[in-house]
């Protein structure tokens, strides 16, 4: 199959691509950047020049693909609905150009959509006035595409899609505790948060593309919930750090902004039962308080 990637070379993309790549599917990556290229090549995929502003860039992507993987998104976390708006705009561009030709559209959620305090599922509705509810409508865009004689799915990822070199919401918690000298949860820190390895996620992008039902919603979530106390504990035991409780005000001003108090407070579990006896996917690489404790999240870092 020949495959069009948007968000190939972010910090999951170049994970699915190599995935991709080594079953034997090929892979033509959108780049916005020269550096963005050559990570691409590296991973044997060939470069797109576009973005995600660049709607003909997209539509041409598409129409050469035997299918689309989109992954990307961007923006200003400060202007919510500008992100939204971009993002859904991309799915329908990418869509249209796949209308009635059967072929797979995956695009990409998170589970932090779901509804909190429970645990949520495939078939549960979104919460759309979640602290992640500006991503419903790229979900709805691209089921909507379904109905256009598209195999369109959204995987959801799990807010900690962990691996080496991680810069996201765990490697800014190890920021944080370096920063401060502790590592900091929230009250009883008892919230809970999915979790995925960066390889197990991949291997579903790839099934999912592969054989994923028309109208799925997945979830790429390994670890149903991993409380916060938990990971916080596990980083002050590595940096040799104390583990503190924290106010939700006091978290405000500790954490790199507010509304990362409010993602680092959310209870958030989900399940992925449904995602792994649809399509096979059985998650077989490190936990993520084991890749805390081996990985390199905890390494010192350069000076």
């Amino acid at each position: 199959m020949h495959v069009f990637v948007t968000g190939g070379s972010g910090l999951t993309g170049p994970a699915v691509v190599a995935e991709l790549v080594a079953a034997g599917h090929t892979v033509t990556g959108l780049a916005r950047s020269d550096a963005a290229a050559a990570r691409l090549e590296s991973l044997g995929a060939t470069p797109h020049r576009g973005s995600l502003e660049d709607l003909d860039s997209l539509r041409g992507g598409a129409e050469i693909a035997d299918g689309v993987l989109h992954m990307a998104f961007g923006g200003d976390f400060s202007d919510p609905d500008d992100m939204m708006r971009r993002d859904r705009t991309a799915i329908e561009v990418l869509g249209q150009a796949l209308a009635h030709s059967g072929k797979p559209f995956v695009s990409t959620s998170g589970t932090l959509v779901m509804p909190p305090g429970r645990e949520g599922t495939e078939t549960d509705d979104p919460d759309t006035a979640g602290i992640a509810g500006f991503r419903i409508p790229g979900e709805r865009a691209c089921l909507a595409i379904a109905a256009q004689g598209v195999r369109a799915s959204v995987v959801r990822l799990a807010p900690t899609v962990h691996g080496p070199g991680d810069y996201g919401f765990i490697g800014m918690l190890v920021a944080t505790a370096r920063k401060t000298g502790m590592s900091a949860y929230i009250g009883d820190g008892g919230n809970r948060w999915p979790a995925v390895h960066r390889l197990d996620a991949a291997i579903l992008f790839r099934l999912a593309l592969e054989k994923a039902p028309a109208g799925s919603m997945l979830h790429g979530a390994a670890e149903r919930g991993v409380t916060l106390k938990s990971i916080a504990e596990t980083i002050a035991t590595g940096l040799d750090l104390p583990a503190v409780s924290l106010t939700q005000e006091a978290a405000a001003a500790h954490f790199p902004s507010p509304f990362m108090a409010t993602v680092y407070g959310f209870d958030a579990p989900v399940s992925s039962t449904y995602t792994q006896e649809l399509l096979g996917w059985s998650p077989t690489h490190p936990t993520l308080l084991e890749d805390l404790e081996h990985g390199d999240y905890l390494t010192p870092p350069v000076s």
